[in-house]
């Protein structure tokens, strides 16, 4: 009998509703995961500069598997299972909360580098469909960088929600089709009786070694690697995480190095390492296969396909480390109300505006660079040297969390912890040490120009812009609905 049924009845007993059910949680399976991992990280953008070394490519991704990404993702699995708020809330109270500040901020300003090598890997595929010379053009590349950006600042201003749907139809048709096609035309090609470009003998098993420059092209696979602490939210989705995040973490790691490794593979058999461009070497790769099959044409389908994915993800990506950011700064502070605004959709478009006018002038460099690639090299370098700095704080704040906080309930627990972690930070470490050294294939300049440029650049974006914002910030910088919470 239902309440309105009683209450008609007149009955004397007060009928008292029921509370609302809590709501049922929504599990993934471990498989899931791992392809959501695989999905977030793995990309065509580094294999052009992992085919430079051939067979050898091979080793200089497997390494930096074992010691940057498994640490990365099993402690960010701790960490996330624990506490909320992602790498802001694990490094302030593991540490402290300026370098919480410093975590979420490098976090941000890595992507002031990030897009105009994004970018002009995109201007660099693109050029293949209009004009392939215009890939090592500098003013070209400029201008598609400045133009695509701001055209990414304007739609994700917008709030549009087409955005999250774009990214993810760009990462099947552009990362994983355009892939495994360059994968079996390759394997077609040599099995065709054709010489493979880079010897696949067991002599070039490793990199040659002739000093620290033979080994520096390594740092980009740090990078490539990076985003798998993102993933560790989702550990509490798991029915028995301590079980099935590691298989997860497994599962993804042999599929990443498999999207990693085989089209690296694949270029080096097609493409000599004297002629590969940096920025247009998958496209270089696809043009040598289609040209030998006589199918010259699917070219330029590829690159529109490539073109749009990389664009996909520029956009999903564009307004997520701001918004980080954002919400660290109104709780704290750290901005000035003129760089908390947010726009008519609820966007941070100023902070997106701000970042625009310093990638714009990083993008410009590119028209005074004698070569592209050398520019995309330098950028890159620069986002991992800012992005190292997260790690190094993740892997110190597991530790020390692990020791202040012990009996805090956590999904997952990393097994021998300091060891895994120290792993992890002394990799993070090495890499940023090894970023400073010019590699071989960049060593025409002058070194000081090369130092002044990668320290210029981590020393400035990395740590003195948070410095400046933590040393002028006032107390009316917080936002009205934190300013009590703050006080209390």
């Amino acid at each position: 009998m239902t309440i309105t049924e009683q209450v008609r009845d007149d009955r004397p007993v007060a009928a008292v509703p029921a509370p609302p059910a809590a709501p049922q949680p929504q599990f993934i399976s471990w498989v899931t995961l791992a392809m959501m991992t695989t999905a977030s990280v793995a990309n065509l953008r580094p294999s052009p500069s992992m085919a430079l070394y051939g067979l050898a490519a091979v080793f200089l991704y497997l390494l930096p598997a074992v010691v940057f990404l498994l640490p990365t993702a099993l402690v960010s699995a701790e960490l996330a299972s624990g506490w909320t708020g992602g790498i802001h809330r694990w490094v302030s109270e593991g540490l402290s909360k300026p370098l919480g500040f410093l975590a979420v901020w490098c976090q941000f300003a890595m992507t002031i580098a990030y897009y105009p090598s994004l970018l002009a890997y995109v201007a660099s595929t693109f050029a293949y469909v209009v004009d392939p010379r215009l890939a090592d053009n500098g003013v070209y590349v400029a201008i598609v960088i400045v133009v695509v950006y701001w055209a990414g600042v304007l739609i994700s201003s917008r709030g549009t929600k087409a955005v999250a749907g774009l990214s993810s139809m760009g990462l099947v048709i552009g990362t994983l089709i355009p892939g495994v096609v360059l994968v079996v035309l390759g394997l077609v090609f040599l099995g065709q009786g054709n010489a493979s470009a880079a010897p696949m003998d067991s002599g070039h098993l490793l990199p040659p070694w002739t000093g620290l420059a033979s080994l520096v092209l390594i740092v980009g696979n740090f990078l490539s690697y990076a985003g798998m602490e993102m993933n560790g939210v989702h550990v509490s989705s798991l029915r028995e995480p301590g079980r099935q995040f590691p298989r997860s973490v497994f599962a993804a790691t042999g599929l990443v190095l498999l999207i990693f490794i085989l089209p690296a593979l694949a270029i080096s058999w097609v493409m000599p390492g004297e002629d590969l461009s940096l920025t247009a070497g998958v496209m270089q790769a696809f043009q040598g296969f289609f040209d030998h099959f006589h199918v010259g044409w699917l070219t330029k389908v590829v690159g529109v396909l490539l073109v749009a994915a990389a664009l996909g993800g520029m956009l999903a990506w564009l307004a997520g480390p701001s918004k980080g950011l954002l919400m660290v700064a109104r709780q704290e502070g750290y901005l000035p109300p003129v760089l908390q605004k947010l726009n008519k959709n609820g966007v941070q478009r100023n902070i997106m505006v701000a970042q625009g006018g310093l990638t714009t002038v990083i993008a410009l460099l590119y028209a005074f660079v004698p070569d592209v690639s050398s520019a995309y090299w330098i950028f890159s370098v620069i986002t991992t040297q800012i992005y190292l700095v997260v790690y190094l704080l993740m892997f110190a704040a597991a530790v020390r969390l692990r020791a202040t906080q012990p009996d805090r309930p956590r999904g997952f627990r990393v097994p021998a912890l300091h060891l895994v972690a120290g792993v992890g930070f002394a990799a993070s470490l090495a890499a940023m040490c090894i970023g400073f050294v010019p590699p071989e294939q960049f060593g025409g300049g002058p070194l000081w120009r090369y130092l002044l440029t990668v320290g210029g650049g981590l020393l400035v974006l990395g740590f003195l812009a948070p410095l400046a914002f933590l040393k002028f910030r006032k107390p009316h910088w917080v936002a009205p609905e934190h300013r009590e919470s703050l006080v209390r």
